[in-house]
């Protein structure tokens, strides 16, 4: 079955055994996450070696790639939920034409935020409370956001071919994409052989490469003809009624997870406040967090394509299940991180920093952040039912309520108000990740999302 997975699997997931379909999709999805993560982890390791304001620039930019990684993924949750149901429906050509809408779509929204990127980087720099000598590196954060049309591309190509059930695919191209970021990124980064000396800005160039060349990869996978989603050459035209579909429950989706990813942005912003370590500190631990955790983002991605798949063969039960067994499955996972990360958290910083200054917030931030996991492990599965069924608002209104209406304000009023500081900031974290566990279950319960239509 292992095998199978990493091959990539031919069978039908609406049909025989859920735990085994559950399995061989999820198995390559939380592959493809740990690589998708393995891109920031593989920049701060090398970029932590220039110092804090190297590693602020690369937090502080991830911070404002949070929007671009938003607007991403609503698109592709909405080009998943399409291509599954059609994969469900046996509809291959209805799944084809979802896929070059989505990819065109990409390309017009990449374009405008990769022009303002490009212009505005040390601008937005400022914005997010950057010190001079941050802002002193502000080309790396300007071809990040410049080069936005890679990022926007990888994410939806690959939500096609989760969708399809091809997560093989995606988990590949991962794969070619990362080698190369991590050849490319000490050479730039350090000037090592024939390579220029480029410091931070290196990394976004070594980054920026390797996604570029992992977008021509799935395009060639896109119309080779081999796999479930096969994009023939009268396909690539505009088609405004599956658009227009396409955007109406992407426009929720957008906002759903810019609601969230902006929530992140205000809570670097409450934490610049403390200086420049303890953003350096958050951007490592945060990153070590991402590393580890994401691999629940492959399972709740397989919940959210047998979600779409199954009520596209008209199964909505076995729909249901498949969400309560990648939750449990997720929850076993996501424990055995959380205790690495409540009993060692010193030992895993000391791989990145040995600065005590940095070391402090960092471990702060595993430990804090450690006791959110579990509850948040059950709510991304439960969120991405809903985005895999195509309703795409409930999850709108569950991040809004979560993060703004509970995180920030008590971020803000615990690290700030009440000057409890860095502890008091992250410890917001766990206690709005157990709200949004338990408002997730009781809409999940209720039923609504099996009779959604796109």
């Amino acid at each position: 079955m292992l095998k199978e997975a990493l091959a990539g699997t031919h069978q039908d997931l609406t049909e025989g055994s859920l735990n085994r379909a559950i399995v061989l999709i999820a198995i390559p999805m939380i592959l493809e996450m740990v690589m998708e993560s393995l891109f920031g982890i593989v920049d701060v390791f090398f970029v932590s070696r220039l110092g804090p304001d190297a590693v602020a620039t690369v937090g502080l930019t991830e911070s404002l790639l949070t929007i671009v990684f938003g607007i991403s993924i609503g698109l592709s949750m909405a080009t998943t939920a399409f291509v599954a149901r059609r994969i469900g429906e046996k509809d291959p050509e209805g799944a084809a034409n979802s896929a070059v809408q989505a990819i065109i779509v990409g390309l017009l929204v990449s374009s405008a935020v990769g022009a303002i990127g490009i212009t505005c980087g040390p601008r937005l720099l400022g914005i997010m409370g950057a010190t001079p000598a941050i802002r002193a590196n502000a080309r790396y954060t300007q071809l990040m956001l410049g080069g936005s049309v890679v990022i926007f591309q990888l994410f939806l190509i690959n939500a096609i071919f989760r969708g399809a059930g091809d997560a093989a695919l995606a988990m590949r191209t991962l794969w070619l994409a990362n080698g190369i970021n991590i050849v490319l990124d000490p050479c730039l980064i350090n000037g090592w052989g024939p390579f220029p000396h480029l410091g931070v800005f290196g990394a976004s160039v070594a980054t920026t490469t390797g996604r570029g060349i992992g977008v021509l990869f799935q395009l060639w996978q896109l119309g080779s003809g081999k796999n479930r989603v096969v994009v023939r050459r009268h396909q690539v035209r505009l088609n405004l009624p599956v658009m227009w579909s396409l955007l109406r429950v992407s426009a929720t989706g957008i906002l759903q997870f810019l609601i969230g990813t902006a929530s992140w942005m205000a809570l670097v912003r409450i934490i610049s406040s403390f200086g420049s370590a303890a953003i350096a500190g958050y951007t490592i631990g945060l990153r070590m967090i991402i590393f580890t955790a994401l691999p629940s983002w492959g399972l709740s991605n397989a919940a959210a394509t047998l979600v779409g798949q199954s009520l596209g063969a008209a199964k909505p039960r076995r729909a249901e299940l498949a969400v309560y067994r990648t939750g449990l499955f997720n929850m076993l996972f996501i424990c055995l991180v959380s205790i690495a990360f409540l009993a060692i958290p010193d030992r895993l910083v000391t791989i990145f920093t040995l600065d005590p200054a940095v070391i402090r917030p960092a471990v702060a931030c595993l430990a804090t952040f450690g006791l959110a996991l579990p509850s948040w492990a059950w709510g991304i599965v439960l969120l991405q039912a809903f985005n895999g069924a195509g309703d795409t608002v409930t999850p709108t209104y569950i991040n809004l309520f979560t993060f703004w209406i509970c995180q920030i304000p008590i971020a803000y009023l615990l690290g700030i108000h009440l000057s409890f500081g860095l502890r008091g900031t992250f410890s917001a974290v766990p206690v709005a990740d157990a709200i949004f566990a338990i408002t997730a279950f009781v809409l999940f319960r209720q039923g609504r999302w099996k009779r959604q239509r796109i």
